[in-house]
């Protein structure tokens, strides 16, 4: 399978080493929107073009791999790849996955093609895991925790307040709400019982950090509805503590069983990730490889990792799947 990045930022940089561990996937381009000269790819030999010549490569591509974000790029570039390409990417905006699923499968249907959106850990394996808790325990409640873990787009929030060099945000899960859902009570959580919010800040010299620190924690949509913790370090710190991305989170659906409801059950599903991107991306070439087997069937439009059968993700064939891992 001959896959190509549209890209190059963290998540790609991650495709582009996981396809060192999928020995039937070959990276055959690398499309940016940037200068191509000012690329330096980790893989020798793989040519790196411009966003603008991508339709004269389409013969050669069997999926294309979509790293943009999903604030402003994914909502455009999803459907308008999917006219000439086989494409997935890992739109993550909750609210907005309908709509983002509606373009998206006109573009494909319309043009014969096989596309994946909102594939990662989540949306997408955790999605995965809410379906089935829901599907086994009927009646019950869900729970999802992410972290302890960098949240890229509130750290690029707090980066563009004024005076702000640079910022991480750690999204933090609280261990008493943890602790009652383990323990099968079903509570009732607000956003603020459920997670905190920690942030590391290099300000500028001379700025007035109380004026940051209240800019962070009133920040509408972003830290407003959270208790969140502000550190003022210094370039040094933040380069020798704060370079990395890790991530994850936790799973629960909470229910009963039984004539009288007597019986309680809790399903946990955790994921715990030294790099976001990384792991992000793996998920992505495994699914990458169940659209390209499923367009090869004649199925074309968009799917979700619901439509998935596990199978599709694995490079084994059926009965060794089921002599090794039934």
């Amino acid at each position: 399978m001959n896959i190509a990045i549209l890209g190059y930022g963290n998540l790609a940089r991650g495709v582009e080493s996981a396809v060192r561990q999928n020995d039937d996937i070959e990276l055959k381009y690398v499309f940016t929107r940037r200068d191509p000269s000012g690329i330096k790819l980790l893989t020798e030999g793989v040519p790196v073009i411009g966003a603008d010549d991508i339709l004269r490569y389409r013969d050669d591509i069997d999926v294309l791999v979509l790293c943009g974000g999903s604030a402003t790029d994914l909502p455009h570039m999803t459907p308008e790849y999917a006219k000439d390409f086989n494409v997935i990417d890992s739109f993550d905006t909750h609210a907005k996955i309908p709509e983002h699923f509606a373009k998206v499968d006109s573009a494909a249907r319309g043009s014969g093609h096989t596309a994946l959106i909102s594939c990662g850990w989540d949306p997408g394996m955790f999605s995965v895991m809410r379906l089935l808790g829901n599907a086994i325990l009927p009646e019950g409640s869900d729970y999802t925790f992410w972290g302890k873990g960098v949240s890229q787009g509130h750290s690029d929030a707090v980066r563009r307040i004024d005076k702000v060099k640079d910022a991480k945000q750690y999204t933090i899960p609280v261990d008493d709400a943890l602790k009652r859902v383990r323990a099968g009570e079903n509570p009732t959580l607000t956003t603020r019982q459920k997670h905190t919010r920690e942030c590391f800040v290099v300000a500028e010299e001379g700025a007035d950090t109380a004026a940051i620190e209240k800019a962070v924690k009133t920040m509408p949509n972003y830290f407003d509805e959270y208790d969140t913790t502000v550190h003022f370090i210094t370039q040094e710190e933040f380069d020798r503590d704060h370079s990395e991305i890790p991530h994850g989170g936790f799973v629960f659906r909470s229910g009963v069983t039984g004539f009288s409801k007597e019986h309680s059950h809790v399903i946990e599903y955790s994921l715990k990730l030294d790099s976001n991107p990384e792991f992000t991306a793996s998920v992505l070439l495994a699914y990458a490889r169940a659209v390209y087997t499923l367009n090869l069937q004649g199925e074309i439009g968009c799917k979700t990792v619901f439509d998935i059968a596990p199978k599709y993700l694995i490079p084994m064939p059926d009965d060794e799947i089921r002599a090794h891992l039934l």
